[in-house]
């Protein structure tokens, strides 16, 4: 059943566990992702990008209503890191039923402007507003972006931002970054800031960036509040990585989808139900039933 962001994170919030929100970039990875959270009984949020609405034309939209509207989990589609209006306006004509704005690169005041201006519009139509404050960091490899340095989120002003823009959900700089971290580079949550933004907002808090953070810091910070965590570079490495030892298979007339991604879209369904269970959100599906 397609839900929205706001309906989907509030039994999340209430039930201390996290949505994976996986970015399924193709027909194949929606596939292996949904099949996980079947399996799972587990609530999901199909995310999608920009960029990879852009690669995957609107059309996409209506495969993953499709599979929303043919399964009784709760199913929300979400703009993953819109950049303008005309993006968010885009994605709600379309279907989507959780936008992202994210303006955390301006100043603080332009931040809270076109965040209010996004709220406006999409609660008119009941959809569900993410915004970011603080800035992620960026490994270099990652169609999200980010920065070099993080600015970590201050709780202070994170309650001020979530008072004045009405934003359904946070996402929040902690310590992560997106894409996979290169082997100098140590990820470190900082757990103790997850407890302080908490403690002033009441909103869901969303973690970008995670793939490479340790599970056990995972695992604590969904007990502190983060109640959505973004799955894009994890999956897509399973599904790619698998691709490759297919095609590196003898057979020269290799050329068939139905025999070269079956095994990819295993692997993806592997890795999703992995983050499923880290997130705790296996078998929460029954508490969105009336």
């Amino acid at each position: 059943m397609l839900v929205s962001g706001k309906e989907i994170l509030k039994i999340a919030h209430e039930r201390n566990f996290a949505i994976p929100a996986f970015n399924a970039g193709s027909g194949q990875l929606l596939e292996g992702v949904m099949r996980a959270c079947e399996n799972l009984n587990s609530p999901v949020i199909i995310a999608i990008h920009p960029d990879e609405l852009s690669f995957l034309t609107d059309s996409f939209v209506d495969q993953v209503k499709y599979y929303a509207n043919n399964t009784t989990l709760p199913v929300c589609i979400h703009l993953d890191h819109g950049a303008t209006f005309e993006q968010v306006i885009h994605a709600i004509q379309l279907g989507f039923t959780s936008v992202m704005i994210d303006a955390s690169h301006m100043d603080f005041e332009d931040n809270i402007e076109i965040s209010k201006k996004v709220v406006e519009a999409a609660h008119a139509v009941d959809v569900s507003v993410e915004a970011e404050l603080g800035t992620i960091g960026d490994t270099g490899d990652s169609i999200e972006g980010g920065v070099t340095e993080i600015i970590y989120t201050d709780p202070e002003v994170a309650k001020e931002f979530v008072t004045r823009t009405n934003v359904d959900s946070l996402a929040v700089a902690v310590g992560t970054a997106h894409g996979l971290y290169p082997e100098n580079m140590k990820p470190k949550l900082k757990l103790e800031l997850i407890d302080q933004i908490a403690e002033k907002i009441d909103v869901p808090l969303v973690l970008h960036g995670g793939s490479s953070n340790p599970d056990e810091e995972i695992k604590v910070a969904v007990t502190k509040g983060i109640n959505k965590i973004n799955i894009s570079s994890d999956i897509k490495i399973a599904f790619y990585e698998q691709m490759k030892v297919v095609m590196e298979n003898d057979r020269k007339e290799l050329r068939e989808p139905n025999v070269i991604f079956p095994s990819c879209i295993e692997a993806t369904q592997k890795v999703a139900e992995e983050k499923i269970n880290l997130f705790n959100s296996a078998d929460k599906a029954k508490y969105y039933y009336k």
